[in-house]
């Protein structure tokens, strides 16, 4: 038995590397994503251009300026005079908020007052213009608290954020793709290469051949199974060294984890495979169960935002617990102790689905 399946598998390795597409596809996504993740896709604000309008001219509104100038997160880049010019900069995209000191402002806060700044922003990018809001205000509040030795009340608060320090976006988004490489290449080459045999009516000749229907299922994905692996290992090398996330797991937390993870992409790409009869179908079958399932996962939108009906939906979607556990592993550096129930149901769902796909495929090829 063993014999037959470990041919199989050589043969299913062979091909993959022989052939040009299929080295891409195993070598391409992997670096593309994690180019795209890692240096595109940031949601960090950092230099954003604002305007400073002080109306005040005080000692504490100079100061104030002084740090919004010299922080790391702005760049000033316009001083109006009137409302007209403040409006005209946001008008036009030049500046991304107007930060607006008004009268009296040093006075307040020289009699321990807290003082007033008006932030007016381009609400059309939501995102920053929250951050920024939430950045301006720590500074006044900095300013506050170096004048008078407290902040208005008497309270003096210090924030620390826990696994991931300095709130990089990189850190968050980067784990997330391991995710999606290991899905998208699994997912795909298992439903086309099976859908291949198909096509140029191989498949015929195995089915006359000694070989039953289990081993050439196991013949079928195992080798993708260790190319999604191998595909993880690549990942996570390249953002450990090139992007410095941290990794404060254990290596074999996150190779178990990738396994029962593997087991729903291989399962629903052997399900693919009995539905399609091109490898284009395949491939376009791939992408409609993939588009969804990251899309309810959590990798982008948090599932706490989405509708109750919805986010009982996500509870069968593997990929949400499989990048729980990854920012788990590489950011908190939980173990099974924590992350055993979604291992669990992880590992439930995709017994279940590779369970229902093998029995369909055997029902096919019988």
């Amino acid at each position: 038995m063993w014999d037959r399946i470990v041919t199989i598998l050589r043969k299913e390795l062979l091909q993959v590397l022989r052939e040009p597409r299929l080295r891409m596809m195993v070598i391409l996504p992997p670096v593309m994503q994690l180019i795209i993740f890692g240096f595109a896709v940031n949601m960090d604000v950092e230099n954003a251009r604002v305007a400073w309008w002080d109306q005040d001219r005080s000692a504490a509104s100079r100061e104030l300026g002084a740090m919004l100038a010299n922080s790391r997160y702005f760049q000033v880049v316009a001083l109006p005079e009137s409302e007209e010019e403040a409006q005209l900069l946001l008008d036009k995209g030049e500046v991304l908020s107007v930060v607006r000191v008004g009268p009296g402002f040093g006075a307040d806060i020289d009699r321990g007052r807290a003082g007033q700044v008006q932030v007016l922003m381009d609400g059309t990018n939501s995102n920053d213009a929250g951050i920024v809001s939430a950045y301006v205000a720590r500074i006044v509040t900095n300013v506050g608290r170096a004048r008078t030795g407290a902040t208005a009340g008497g309270v003096d608060v210090h924030q620390r954020a826990w696994f991931n320090d300095e709130l990089k976006s990189r850190n968050y988004f980067v784990p997330g793709v391991v995710m999606n490489i290991i899905t998208i290449i699994t997912l795909m080459l298992t439903a086309m290469a099976i859908v291949r045999e198909k096509e140029i009516g191989t498949m015929e000749q195995l089915m006359v051949t000694p070989i039953r229907p289990m081993e050439l299922m196991l013949g079928k994905t195992i080798p993708f199974a260790l190319i999604g692996l191998f595909d993880m290992a690549l990942a996570t090398g390249t953002a450990l060294v090139v992007f410095h996330v941290p990794f404060r797991g254990t290596a074999w937390m996150l190779l178990g984890a990738s396994g029962l993870f593997l087991l729903s992409t291989l399962g629903t790409g052997l399900f693919l495979s009995t539905i399609s009869r091109t490898q284009q179908q395949a491939m376009m079958s791939a992408f409609f169960f993939f588009t969804p399932a990251f899309m309810l996962s959590g990798f982008t939108f948090p599932i706490r935002n989405m509708p109750e009906g919805i986010q009982w939906i996500t509870y069968l979607n593997p990929l949400r617990y499989f990048i729980e556990v990854l920012r788990g592993v590489f950011l908190k550096g939980t173990g099974v102790e924590i992350l055993w129930p979604q291992l669990a149901a992880m590992g439930s769902i995709g017994v279940a689905i590779l369970l229902v796909s093998a029995a369909r495929f055997q029902k096919r090829l019988d």
